[in-house]
């Protein structure tokens, strides 16, 4: 071998042995870590001047419309020295944050290892361990994403900061920054809102609760669920008394304790769309976000919200329910985007959603379910039916101040909220075929198998019966509504924009074109005249037995908007139809949702309406209905009223007689020729496929 020539094992660098291919591998790791260390901590500034810090202004909401709907702020910040701080607050805090607070050097080992296993066993980190010092790092240096670099710049900083500041003036810092919730920026600030007392003033009891916030907020916030809020009190009595902070007669004694919430809380963060802000929270953890990274991340999130059309509807709930409650749901059929949500109408004197929480029965704004069933099975606008009293099998449902007017056809009897006609086709084309039609549409809350669901009887959520009626607006498409549009970080990085919407064929297109034909017909001529709004618009009242609730829905070729009025005591409210106030509410929205879209129409073929019998596909008479083999009686019903026809000047006397057609509406020549249906099986007296109607509860 030449003097030259190099030994083969040294020739090619796959000869080179593994350990030195480890050890050089970990060295790089090691400089490139310490690297990015260091240029992670100069970017930080010194640990000595922590303690002037002092949170400011950090997340924001903004409507489509470009208006702060919500802010995390920290107006309610009071600073206070450890020394004034009570020792139950102190000895709350540490048994439910970090027990070993005092034992540690910024991180817990056995914590780390415990949430290690089960990170490890779910492939997530579902569990941090953080330890009050890494909290601390969190608030003032860090974001809260579940990230494992996250995790170890924690690490890095809680140390540093141990070395740096004493343990009391670590807790000092902690209680005086941490988030608690409603606007508050530590415990002095929770003190405050929550129970309108000075921090030394506070209870056992109330240290406890406000100790089990930190964890979740807006979850264990009392003004949102007392019970919940009681039961992460106790869990954090219960772990004081484990660490013998206090006794068995204190956690006794604090455990029944009631809630003395302070009854009007100043909420300091800006919050001008309280049950929409809810429903976008609520969003946004779904999306990955949580509430504390969303209160303190610094980011701009961009709602679909129409703040103008909320602040229209907020002043008709205010001008016209009185003392009694109201909601309002409105999003667009094509996009999904939420337009205008409120639950109730005060927020602050009730958090309860009435949009996505209450079930309570729609009355008469459910029967377009039961005519597109009739529809998908052949039934045709024209055709006539019965508009006579009717018996099926024990139930006899009547039309408002028992008024009848003969044989109509279909849409008539739409338009006129006719409870016999609509009994008569659920009779017809059956309950399960209604049921599957309004499931299909967006109506998950359990329906009842029974024929009086036609009238509306069944409790049903105003969000569901929203969305569904937005399946008429679009085609018979259904689409799911949606708020947060687009995240950006503090720097205008974009971490989130709203995917392309998702829809899905629920109905079929004609049926959607004649169910939205009919409704016109109902906003122009019948018994939704006073929500007309000066451009193509469908829509359906709906008030139920003893005027409990009143409602109604409608909707134009892009926005849907649907409407409740009740007391949450299912009291009577006296003269409420769904003709009158909730009519006047959708109103006011619709004027404001809409103006953005112009006067368009739906884009259907139109559909030929014919008051009379002539060219009609089928009558139906009153003996094919009733003569069939006997049932079950059903008891005879206090039934869903039908809804009563307001003229066109809100809160007049309504009227028992039949809405006169105009002559442009019944002028056949400038109506298009209507598309065609398949014939309509005529009704035989047979026995039936159903199950018999089992007896209606309470009546």
């Amino acid at each position: 071998m030449s003097e030259f020539e190099m030994p083969k094992k040294f020739k090619n660098p796959k000869n080179i042995g593994p350990m030195r291919q480890f050890f050089i591998m970990l060295f790089s790791f090691i400089l490139a870590g310490f690297i990015g260390v260091n240029l992670f901590l100069s970017s930080q500034p010194p640990i000595q001047h922590l303690e002037d810090f002092k949170p400011n202004v950090v997340t924001k909401l903004y409507s489509a419309d470009d208006e702060v709907i919500k802010t995390f702020t920290a107006y309610k910040f009071e600073k206070v020295d450890i020394k004034d701080v009570p020792d139950n607050i102190k000895n709350a805090i540490i048994a439910t944050e970090d027990k070993n607070f005092y034992h540690h050097h910024g991180y817990d080992p056995i914590g780390v290892i415990r949430s290690m296993i089960v990170n490890l066993s779910t492939g997530s980190l579902s569990q941090g361990a953080s330890t009050i010092t890494q909290q601390l790092a969190r608030i003032l240096f860090l974001s809260n994403e579940k990230t494992f670099d996250r995790k170890i710049k924690e690490f890095i900083v809680a140390a540093r900061i141990e070395k740096t500041i004493p343990k009391d003036k670590i807790l000092e810092m902690y209680l005086n920054n941490v988030y608690l919730g409603s606007g508050a920026y530590g415990v002095a600030g929770a003190a405050q809102i929550y129970f309108n007392k000075p921090l030394k003033d506070l209870t056992l009891a109330e240290c406890a609760l406000i100790a089990g916030l930190p964890q979740a907020p807006s979850v264990y916030s009392p003004y949102n669920d007392k019970k919940l809020a009681t039961e992460r009190r106790n869990q954090v009595l219960g772990r004081m008394l484990k660490m013998r902070y206090i006794t068995k007669e204190q956690y006794e004694q604090a455990t029944q304790e009631k809630l003395h919430l302070n009854p009007n809380p100043n909420i300091y963060s800006l919050n001008r769309a309280p049950y929409f802000v809810d429903y976008a929270m609520k969003e946004l953890e779904e999306l990955g976000f949580d509430e504390t990274e969303i209160s303190q991340g610094g980011y701009k999130v961009i709602t679909t919200l129409n703040y103008a059309a909320q602040k229209a509807a907020e002043d008709a709930i205010n001008a016209q329910v009185g003392n009694r409650q109201a909601a309002v749901f409105s999003f667009s059929p094509i996009t999904g985007e939420i337009y205008v949500y409120i639950g109730g109408k005060n927020y602050f004197k009730s958090q309860y959603d009435r949009v996505t929480q209450s079930i309570r029965p729609p009355g008469s704004a459910f029967k377009p379910f039961v005519y597109a069933a009739a529809i998908e099975k052949g039934w045709g606008p024209n055709d006539m039916l019965e508009d006579t009293p009717v018996n099926i099998n024990g139930w006899k449902p009547h039309n408002y101040n028992n008024r009848y007017r003969g044989q109509m056809p279909l849409f008539m009897g739409l338009m006129l909220s006719s409870n016999v006609m609509a009994a008569r086709l659920i009779q017809d084309v059956g309950v399960r075929s209604v049921i599957g039609v309004a499931r299909s549409m967006g109506i998950t809350t359990p329906i009842e198998y029974d024929m009086t669901i036609a009238l509306g009887s069944n409790g049903v959520k105003l969000y569901e019966m929203t969305i569904a009626y937005g399946a008429f607006a679009n085609g018979g498409f259904k689409v799911k509504p949606y708020a947060i549009e687009r995240v950006e970080t503090s720097r205008g990085k974009v971490i989130y924009q709203a995917p392309k919407t998702r829809v899905m064929k629920v109905l079929n297109m004609n049926t959607a074109a004649v169910i939205t034909a009919m409704l016109k017909t109902v906003v122009e001529n019948g018994t939704g005249r006073s929500a007309s709004i000066g451009k193509p618009a469908a829509g359906k009242t709906g008030t139920t037995d003893d005027n409990k609730d009143a409602s109604f829905y409608g909707y134009t070729p892009d926005v849907v908007t649907g409407v409740w009025v009740g007391n949450d005591d299912n009291s009577k409210m006296g003269s409420v139809y769904g003709s009158t106030i909730p009519a006047a509410i959708w109103k006011a929205t619709m004027k404001v949702a809409t103006s953005k879209f112009g006067n368009s129409d739906f884009d259907y073929p139109e559909i030929e309406l014919k008051r009379s019998a002539a060219g009609a596909a089928k009558t139906i008479k009153d003996e094919d209905i009733t003569e069939e083999p006997p049932k079950p009686e059903v008891p005879a019903s206090g039934d869903i009223n039908g809804d009563m026809i307001n003229s066109s000047q809100q809160g007049s006397q309504q009227t028992q007689n039949p809405v006169s057609f105009n002559n442009t509406f019944l002028e056949p020549s400038k109506q298009a020729k209507q598309p065609a249906l398949k014939p309509m099986p005529v009704l035989q007296p047979v026995a039936p496929s159903e199950p018999p109607v089992p007896p209606i509860p309470g009546r």
